[in-house]
């Protein structure tokens, strides 16, 4: 297995190289990533390439037989490049061009810029296609981070335009699919569509999820002209990748498109980052994790796990002693099979200057230094494990249209698609049994149970999926607003709500309510639920039932109705959750799940995980102690923030 740190020899003299080998070496490392951004100093003017630097480096590296991942440079371009040619910069909304001075400032759409990225990746790679230490390729950095996947420059209006033409051919085509006859928008021809920048009131909302796969679509034809060109010059020991960064869901491309042409997916790993005063959940971390691994459905890598406390201008919480090496263990558990550090030191100029390294600005090899060193020396004796595979029996489903198509109409303004998706996700993860989070369009027919969050954008073809799924024993627990919209981001007409899947839910809604951020309506238990009381947000769907099982209504003097439900389908079972239901609610209705399922699972103390890893016939458990307390599992003593892997747990 690899494991390493990020390591940027160019920040520092080059009398220091020697001393940081030495120490990296020392840590434990096998594998450093280099060179992700440094275009300029591979091609300091047009066509003068000059890697000299790197080889050097390399060969240092190979003394001590560390071997390298290679960045491809494009996510910070020169500066020589952005003075001669102006219109590769993107543009915000408001049409403000994005100056050189950050990064990730390209248009995707640019036809100058697409051409010099595949200049210096074609060198780059070419240079080094037998270099043996490099045995993979990263492609530029963390694609469409930090806003960057969204330009709204003439070059991108065009290609926008280009786009629909090709997709509608007929201009009539599209007036009809986007309803383009509500507020006389019709257009004559494919040159009169607009870009969805800001106007009075709003854009079609057709227009906006077109928009948005637009996007998707340009990101994604320039990250896989780089990686074809990467593929071409590569040497055949040399495996590709890209990095993906946190906030997935909040991106305007399809990451599973833009995977499927890598040979491995790498996740950056940051459970905190500037201003945040705790980190994330430990579901929502553990959720990153099951995300990337759904990605290509095989174990991953990360490439930037945070050690030090982050931040760009203002800085985060800093990870208490072990709590970085637990959500090193937590990766790990999840599918991780080869981690590298941010970073090797902590930089002392430029933007990064708050992002504190495995080494101290000081150069102090300190607790982070030790910490590392304690994790890398302990997790090399399970590879093995490490690279078994993991068999869940629940998934979680999301897909990309449908997360733009809220994002553009939110709807109710207490709705955020993230925390929805955890709200089904984290009663599972407490129960310690394995989640594939995966896209709609994946096949789902292996699994036992289906959570889908929020899934307002159901076609024919998808709701008969989930009928042959119900049919067949399996069980779905829906949320609140399925099945509610076409493709074309147009609400179902004559259809009883929730659309194509309204005969296996065994309900029917018609009428809805928004609630603010700080609403909250009272529901209690029936039935099974009988006497227990709770209260939803975000949404209330008013729900009659057909054939299904109420489980809990409404407390409500007007609308007393079902706000959750039960209905058997052929061999399965099928949940309908219309309304955002609290944690413990959801707990209670998951574990009685797992439960009917007969899914491998173990019941724990708040804040302590169990992972299970499954080797042949033997079973591995990684535990997490999540929290700052000493806590015991199965007589088990966990520290705070210990992690750990044993053998056998008694059930």
């Amino acid at each position: 297995m690899y494991i390493g740190v990020d390591y940027y020899p160019e920040h520092w003299p080059e009398n220091m190289i020697e001393e940081d080998i030495q120490g990296i070496k020392e840590l434990g490392s096998n594998m450093v990533r280099i060179g992700e951004f440094a275009w300029h100093l591979m091609e300091p003017k047009e066509g003068h390439y000059d890697f000299s630097f790197f080889d050097s480096v390399i060969n240092k590296l190979k003394k001590q037989n560390i071997d390298v991942m290679f960045g491809t440079p494009t996510a910070t371009f020169p500066a020589w490049l952005a003075k001669q040619h102006p219109s590769i910069l993107s543009k915000d909304e408001n049409g403000a061009v994005r100056a050189f001075g950050g990064r990730r400032q390209y248009c995707f759409n640019s036809p100058l810029y697409r051409k010099y990225s595949a200049q210096i990746t074609e060198q780059l790679v070419k240079h080094y296609c037998s270099e043996e230490a490099i045995v993979a390729w990263q492609v530029d950095n963390e694609f469409g981070h930090e806003g960057s996947d969204m330009c709204y420059c003439e070059q991108c209006h065009k290609e926008f335009q280009q786009f629909l033409e090709r997709k509608y051919k007929d201009i009539n085509e599209l007036n009809e699919k986007y309803g383009t006859i509500f507020w006389g928008q019709t257009y004559n021809e494919f040159t009169e569509v607009p870009m969805p920048v800001k106007t009075i009131t709003t854009h079609s909302p057709s227009l906006k999820l077109d928009w948005a796969r637009f996007r998707s679509f340009s990101l994604n034809r320039y990250a896989h002209e780089q990686t074809a060109i990467v593929k071409k010059y590569k040497g055949d020991h040399q495996l590709l990748t890209t990095n993906v960064s946190g906030g997935f869901f909040d991106k305007w491309f399809d990451h599973e498109e833009n995977l499927e042409v890598m040979d491995f997916v790498s996740y950056d790993n940051y459970p905190v980052w500037g201003g945040q005063t705790e980190p994330i959940t430990p579901a929502h971390i553990a959720l990153g994790h099951d995300f990337n691994r759904g990605l290509l459905h095989k174990n991953f890598w990360i490439v930037e796990e945070l050690m030090g406390a982050q931040g760009h201008d203002v800085i985060g919480y800093l990870p208490r002693p072990n709590q970085a090496k637990m959500w090193s263990y937590q990766a790990f558990a999840h599918g991780c099979t080869n981690m590298l550090y941010f970073r090797w030191r902590g930089m002392t100029r430029g933007a990064e200057q708050y992002c504190y390294g495995v080494v101290g600005h000081d150069n102090h090899y300190g607790r982070r230094y030790k910490e590392v060193q304690s994790l890398f020396s302990e997790i090399v004796h399970y590879e093995h494990v490490l690279e078994s595979d993991i068999k869940s029996d629940v998934a979680v489903l999301y897909d990309y249209e449908n997360i733009w198509s809220w994002r553009f109409q939110q709807q109710s303004e207490g709705f955020d698609f993230t925390q929805e998706l955890l709200r089904g996700y984290t009663p599972f993860y407490k129960l310690n049994t394995p989640i594939d989070v995966i896209p709609a369009s994946r096949d789902f027919s292996s699994y036992k149970v289906l959570v889908v969050p929020a899934l307002q954008i159901i076609d024919e073809e998808l709701g008969k999926r989930f009928t042959e799924f119900t049919e067949n024993g399996g069980v779905i627990i829906f949320t609140f607003r399925t099945g509610i919209k076409d493709k074309q981001n147009n609400i179902h007409f004559k259809q009883t709500l929730p659309g194509y899947v309204k005969e296996i839910t065994g309900i029917e809604i018609h009428e809805v309510e928004a609630l603010s951020s700080t609403q909250k309506a009272a529901i209690k238990g029936k039935g099974p639920y009988e006497g227990e009381e709770s209260s939803a947000s975000v949404w209330r769907d008013i729900i009659t039932p057909v054939t299904a099982e109420v489980l809990y209504e409404y407390d409500d003097p007007f609308y007393n109705q079902a706000a959750v439900t039960k209905n058997q389908f052929g061999r399965g079972t099928v949940y309908y959750v219309g309304c955002g239901i609290e944690e413990q609610t959801f707990e209670k209705i998951a574990l009685d799940i797992v439960k009917q399922q007969h899914i491998e699972h173990r019941e724990s103390e708040d804040g302590i995980e169990v992972y299970p890893r499954k080797l042949g016939e033997k079973s591995y458990y990684f535990l997490m102690n999540h929290t700052s307390e000493v806590k015991v599992f199965k007589d088990i003593v966990l520290q705070p923030y210990e992690s750990r892997v044993v053998e056998n747990i008694q059930p």
